[in-house]
């Protein structure tokens, strides 16, 4: 098996998160993505890495104080 079958780029995660390639980007220099190598300008995400949560929705906010979601 070579690396393309366990790597790929933030256009695939992109598309199998369903977000944008610029997102998938902000939250690599972020951290939010575990795995993820910044290989010059290109960001390379391990394929098992799941969906970090979006921060910016009423879900995360409430899970972040402790809340339960209805």
């Amino acid at each position: 098996m070579g690396l393309e079958s366990e790597l790929m780029t933030t256009k695939k995660a992109a598309e199998s998160w369903g977000i944008t390639a610029r997102r998938v980007q902000i939250l690599c220099n972020k951290g939010l993505v575990e795995g993820a190598i910044k290989m010059d300008r290109t960001w390379i995400i391990p394929k098992g890495s799941a969906k970090p949560i979006d921060g910016r929705t009423k879900a995360a906010k409430q899970n972040k104080r402790g809340e339960a979601g209805t």
